[in-house]
């Protein structure tokens, strides 16, 4: 019999015992030893129990137990001491402070009073289940790794009511999808409540119906508050309850009222946030990933429709929206972008929907893939997201070059070298994905853990004995080991198996034999099986007799996607099987409570995925702070990062047309690197019983990767490279709207007399028949501008090496400058450049619009070239 109507009800703790309440409702605790070793000490089963949830912990230890607690004088100044340290941590000065507000010198820094960061997921703990995998994870550390840095930012989310799903296996090895039901009241978020207590709501439109309506929750993330839009509301229809159903789940009508209420209805709670609690009105919004793009919208709505300002055109208020957003693409596969029928975009967006007095057209050419190879008959929310943003980035280098050319056709007239589209690349939060006992050998040697400074962190690494630093790994396999014992029990038994059958499980894996972690999605370019290409030779590779391999293995499928749930089937039939089920495991349900003692315990960490279509690809850089080393395909953040020695690199056959042939090469490439290679090091072991030559490179790893892979240094690099940027223009445009509304008025007046714009005649002198290195190239360009002035313009000089096709490889951008002026706006431009290398040289002239208001010359779209180039 199921429930009618389900709440939890909350504890009363004694007086003094009140700080474990705000302990709990901190998520800090989540990255937090000694604050998780506070509640294991309330009760230690309980919180194991619970799966180390400190809000259902305290919801089930009894009066009894709290009243010997609140008597114990050792626990309650442990526990002032903790709830002083929280405070420390909540309102010091931390980097941004530092250096963003005050300046590094003392004087303004120029960075944002806050930012809102919106994302569809985010993965801060497992007991807050509202992530599905990389794109989440990537969003909680960028939250946690912003509140250890002071950086002011907002997370705005949805909070489902299912979450992702549950994964387990039926007998015959098929993933099951189960979707719990999360009661909010007994998650570690609170309701977010007008002054007269009654809680806060915001409301969209909808096409044909009442106003969709939502509820406003706030989880704290350290510093950060993290507000998730509810919509299971009793004032809403069954079918608008069901907008936060689950995460990525339902038809493409439901994700599109998703990602309404993501952005539309995220603007609005952040705008009653700040009412309500008097935090500062973001002044820079990042977009993490396309679906949330839909903010962009309502920041226009609000500025043209305005109750207490003016009310601007669309082009200006566009232009004051797309000054202060940031955009992060992270899918280079198409596949992976939502894409609407224009159709259901303009039901939503006609007369009287979300955002009314925003014309449904202007919403449309938005999203319209308007270029070659373009659908005609889609709205593209991540071709949105760039329109609607001045500044957007991929996240590594090799993403960033991926994106640049699969969203060339938005800048048709440049190349794609120069696409506006960056690249930093993703971090991981150290404290939060770092084994304690890799912390631990640090800090004996005198690191500072609360500091922003991690090169001491770091130097000491080299100061660890080879002894030291190999116990301490074994440790870390060995709990691994046991994890994954009872993770196999657990996962058998629900598939059928008796306690009779499960004898082996005892021996499954072994603490001392070399272990290899592939833990992500179950997307096909991630390549699951492909260890599975040669099924003896990885037999033989799991059961040598002196140097054996082991294989931890874990991922879900999205429900709806079967050759996944084949994939994970074929792994597991093969795990499955009595001669090897020893050495290789797949533990369902793979989360962060699953990962945190994975990443550790793991020797080698795997990553085979078809090239590049691994964006960035994060589990690796987790490995990486505990001391594993990576064994991966040069995608994401590995081909940026390798440098020889702190892992290995899978040779990839680019460029083989047969997916299979180009599977065979690769995964036997993988086998020869395991069998001649990896594991000959790992088992290489001296008179202590260590393998000097693998300790020697876990310590590489440590000194070259460490300081890269932080999500601390991501967020440094968006604050100072994005955000701050972001900023900066948006204040210059935002005083009276006029900056805005002459930037809007100059971009339609560039582009109405573009036409008119040409390089008409190009002469050089110093080329003779022999140039030499140090010789000078004089150019001189003669230009027509129409209607257009000089300073609307740049002219510049592109030069660099041309390859056989004439195309400039390695291309420099050099200014001309305005020489003369004719009658009829003609106008002749000079420059004079150095010949500073030898070989081939070629260059070319072109015009571009110019105005300091621009971030890219790319901004516009258009370029005038010389007849022919």
């Amino acid at each position: 019999m199921r429930a009618f109507r389900r709440f939890t009800v909350r504890p009363v703790l004694p007086p003094a015992l009140d700080a474990l309440g705000e302990l709990a409702a901190n998520l800090r605790w989540s990255w937090h030893p000694a604050t998780q070793d506070l509640f294991a000490e309330v009760d230690a089963e309980r919180w194991e129990a619970t799966g180390h949830d400190p809000v259902r912990l305290l919801g089930e230890v009894g009066r009894e137990r709290f009243e010997e607690l609140a008597a114990d004088e050792g626990f309650t100044r442990r526990l002032a001491g903790l709830r002083a340290d929280l405070q420390a941590y909540l309102t010091e000065d931390r980097w941004f402070q530092r250096t963003q507000v005050h300046g590094a010198d003392g004087g303004p820094g120029g960075g944002p009073r806050a930012i809102a960061y919106f994302s569809p997921e985010f993965g801060i703990t497992a007991v807050l289940p509202q992530y599905s995998g990389g794109l989440g994870i990537l969003a909680g550390d960028h939250l946690k790794a912003a509140s250890d840095l002071g950086v002011p930012i907002v997370g705005v989310g949805l909070l489902y009511r299912h979450g992702y799903f549950t994964q387990s296996l039926d007998r015959d090895g098929w993933q099951q999808e189960s979707y719990p039901v999360l009661d909010p009241d007994g998650l570690p978020v609170t309701l977010l409540r007008e002054s007269d207590g009654t809680p806060a709501q915001v409301t969209i439109a909808m096409p044909d119906g009442p106003e969709l309506v939502a509820r406003v929750w706030v989880a704290q993330v350290g510093r950060v508050p993290l507000l998730a839009l509810d919509t299971d509301v009793e004032a809403n229809p069954e079918s608008y309850r069901e907008v936060t159903d689950r995460l990525y789940g339902g038809t493409s009508e439901h994700r599109l009222r998703q990602e309404l209420l993501l952005g539309v209805g995220g603007v609005r709670a952040l705008r009653a946030f700040s009412r309500i609690t008097g935090h500062p009105a973001p002044e820079v919004f990042h977009t993490n990933e396309g679906h949330a793009g839909f903010l962009g919208l309502e920041r226009i709505r609000e500025l043209t429709v305005a109750e207490d300002g003016p009310q601007l055109d669309f082009d200006t208020a566009l232009e004051l929206g797309r000054a202060s957003t940031v955009f992060t693409t992270h899918t280079p596969v198409p596949a992976g972008i939502d894409r609407f029928a224009r159709s259901l975009v303009e039901q939503y967006f006609g007369v009287g929907g979300a955002v009314p007095g925003v014309p449904a057209d202007r919403v449309l050419a938005l999203g319209a893939e308007d270029y070659a190879g373009g659908d005609g008959g889609v709205f593209n929310m991540a071709v949105m997201g760039f329109r609607l943003a001045q500044r957007a980035n991929g996240v590594s280098l090799l993403h960033g070059e991926v994106s640049r050319g699969m969203f060339s056709g938005l800048w048709p007239a440049f190349d794609e070298a120069e696409v506006p589209i960056g690249s930093i690349t993703n971090g991981v939060h150290a404290p939060t994905w770092t084994a304690r006992e890799i912390v631990e050998l640090a800090v004996a040697r005198g690191a500072d853990t609360r500091s922003d400074d991690t090169d001491p962190f770091w130097a000491a690494v080299d100061t660890v004995p080879d002894t030291e630093m190999w116990a301490v790994k074994r440790v870390l396999r060995e709990r691994l080991v046991h994890e994954a014992r009872r993770r196999t029990r657990a996962s058998w038994t629900q598939r059928g198996a008796s306690p009779a059958e499960l004898g082996w499980v005892d021996d499954v894996l072994d603490p001392d034999v070399l272990t290899i972690g592939f833990a992500r999605r179950v997307p096909s370019y991630k390549r699951l099986t492909l260890m599975l290409r040669d099924p003896e030779r990885l037999k033989r590779l799991l059961l040598h007799p002196e140097r054996p391999v082991q294989l931890v293995i874990a991922g879900k499928s999205h429900p709806a996607d079967d050759g996944g749930k084949r994939l994970i089937q074929q792994l597991v039939r093969f795990a499955d099987d009595p001669e090897v089920r020893h050495r290789i495991v797949f533990l369902p349900d793979y989360d962060i409570a699953m990962a945190q003692p994975l990443y550790p315990g793991c020797d080698v960490w795997l990553n085979n995925p078809l090239r590049p279509y691994e964006a960035c690809g994060t589990s690796g850089m987790k490995a990486a702070l505990n001391g594993g080393l990576n064994l991966s395909i040069l995608d994401g953040w590995w081909d940026e990062w390798y440098d020889g020695g702190n892992g290995w690199a899978i040779p990839s056959a680019d460029g083989v047309e047969d997916a299979d042939r180009r599977d065979d090469l690769e995964a036997h490439a993988l086998y020869d690197l395991l069998e001649h290679e990896v594991a000959p090091r790992f088992y290489d072991l001296d008179a202590d019983g260590v393998p000097p030559r693998w300790v020697a490179m876990l310590r590489h790893t440590l000194k070259s990767l460490g300081r890269k892979v932080l999500a601390t240094r991501m967020v440094r690099d968006y604050v100072r490279q994005l955000y701050t940027p972001a900023a900066t223009t948006a204040r210059r445009l935002d005083g009276d709207h006029a900056g805005a509304a002459a930037l809007a008025a100059w971009k339609r007046h560039v582009l109405t007399g573009w036409s008119g714009v040409a390089v008409e005649h190009v002469e050089s002198d110093g080329v003779s028949d022999l140039v030499r290195v140090g010789d000078q190239l004089g150019v001189r360009a003669f230009v027509a501008l129409g209607d257009l002035d000089p300073g609307d313009v740049a002219v510049q000089l592109v030069h660099g090496s041309p390859d056989d096709t004439d195309r400039l490889r390695d291309a420099e951008v050099v200014p001309l400058a305005l020489a003369e002026s004719y009658d009829g706006g003609r106008h002749r431009f000079e420059a004079t450049v150095p010949l500073a290398r030898a070989g081939g040289f070629g260059y070319t002239v072109r015009v571009v619009p110019h105005h300091e208001m621009l971030a890219s010359d790319a901004e516009l779209g258009v370029v005038s070239l010389p007849a022919g180039g």
